[in-house]
């Protein structure tokens, strides 16, 4: 709070605050902006009669659209094939050499990374607007609970509406890259935060309140946010949580000035992966649902999907989204970190650990203590994900939580960034206004 403040007295920081809060009321005005070709009133009367029943792939992007997937609106894609693109580039880095180099060039090589993944997002976000369409045309996108909500099926039609959805795919990525440019934090971080928010509340409050002439539970409620709140807490301890590996640099002659002789350190956090484990592990789980929507209700196969993998509770689901969450966070670690690259860089700088040989032996030391960090991060992942599914069983909740690993860790995450940015940015403001009113004083 004492950071907020700070920043409003500061104009050029209140003018970034501002910008970055109009960027997310145009964000959230488009999420209820039907798409031209969409029955709106359909639309609404499925919505109710789903009533927060949605468990698949769809929920998934549903929640980090904010709830606009399932209005059918102008930015119902929101931010998921930004986000798929991103993580289908950094893969490609281990098959492409060509991504690696331009990744180890620096700014100008990550400048062009960038640029790739805009292509990329674009032609996710047409291959996605389209299946949507499909799939809502079909009656798959609400569990074939009511009509369709697009009254003409042309092909024409269809393309213009596909269109429509990519081009707001378009805007949502430069309006991310105008907050990141000229506002507070990581536009499309920042973008994903109020998605997700925007929903929270409410259904949390639903739980209390009750819903569709139902009682809620105020005893629940409590021990609902009672939960949440300390897991946030922990998130946070956790996330800020650092191994620092102590570097030795040798001091060297180059020319006729001496350098190096300091000491540092390597800071490794201890979760890695990020929230990258939860939503790869939550989309693959999800896609045998919706095949299975496609199929018909009474075959075996279909049955088996709806009783075992439809359900977050069952314990197939449990058992498997636990090891893909444990084999994703070794995996997404081995490509984001390079122990062999890290070990190379300190040995041609004159940086060591002490009591490691440079080279071969710091590059062992590095993936020992990494898979190490790894396994305490893949037990903090799985404690988080499925603190919701524990929940459900235990207080016999009928409806999907308001929260979910993945949205408990985007929040914290998301939340310390942005504050950080925004206290680090308060600093140097005044750090300057200092300067400058020391340097007035001098002169007058």
């Amino acid at each position: 709070m004492r950071t907020l403040i700070q920043a409003f007295r500061t104009k050029e920081l209140r003018n970034k605050i501002l910008f970055t809060l109009a960027m997310i009321i145009i964000y959230r005005i488009g999420s209820f902006i039907p798409t031209p070709g969409v029955n709106y009133k359909t639309v609404q009367d499925c919505i109710n009669t789903l009533s927060g029943s949605q468990e698949n792939f769809i929920g998934l992007v549903n929640l980090f659209s904010g709830g606009a997937l399932l209005q059918l609106s102008i930015f119902a894609l929101g931010v998921m094939p930004y986000i798929t693109a991103s993580i289908v580039v950094q893969l490609l880095r281990v098959v492409i050499p060509r991504f690696e180099a331009l990744h180890k060039e620096g700014q100008s090589g990550e400048a062009k990374l960038t640029q790739y993944t805009r292509y990329l997002t674009i032609g996710l976000a047409v291959l996605q607007s389209t299946t949507i369409l499909v799939t809502a045309q079909s009656g798959a996108l609400f569990n074939n609970m009511c009509s369709s909500p697009i009254p003409d099926n042309s092909v024409w039609n269809l393309s213009v509406m596909v269109l429509i959805m990519t081009g707001g795919t378009g805007l949502i990525m430069w309006m991310a890259e105008l907050i990141t440019d000229k506002g507070i934090g990581q536009g499309m971080s920042i973008l994903i935060f109020m998605s997700i928010c925007s929903g929270f509340l409410p259904q949390l409050w639903e739980i209390g309140w009750g819903t569709n002439g139902t009682n809620g539970d105020w005893l629940k409620f409590g021990i609902v946010t009672g939960v949440l709140v300390v897991i946030l807490v922990f998130v946070d301890f956790v996330e800020l949580s650092q191994r620092r590996i102590p570097v030795q640099y040798t001091r060297r002659m180059i020319g006729r000035k001496m350098y190096g002789g300091s000491s540092t350190y390597l800071p490794l956090k201890i979760n890695m992966s990020g929230v990258i484990p939860p939503i790869f592990a939550s989309s693959i789980l999800a896609i045998p649902t919706l095949i299975a929507q496609f199929g018909k209700s009474g075959q075996s196969w279909v049955d088996w999907i709806n009783k075992n993998l439809a359900n977050t509770t069952s314990v197939w689901y449990i058992a498997l989204y636990a090891l893909m969450i444990v084999f994703f966070c070794f995996f997404y670690t081995s490509i984001t970190f390079n122990p062999d690259e890290t070990a190379d860089n300190m040995k041609e700088y004159g940086g060591f650990i002490p009591g490691i040989r440079a080279g071969n032996a710091t590059s062992r030391y590095l993936n020992y203590v990494m898979n190490r960090l790894n396994t305490v991060g893949a037990v903090y992942l799985l404690f988080v994900a499925l603190i919701p599914t524990v929940l459900i069983m235990a207080l016999n909740l009928n409806s999907k939580l308001p929260f979910g690993g993945t949205t408990i860790l985007i929040i914290a995450g998301v939340g310390l960034d942005t504050l950080r940015q925004a206290k680090a940015q308060t600093e140097q403001f005044q750090y300057t206004g200092f300067l400058l009113e020391d340097i007035d004083h001098k002169e007058g």
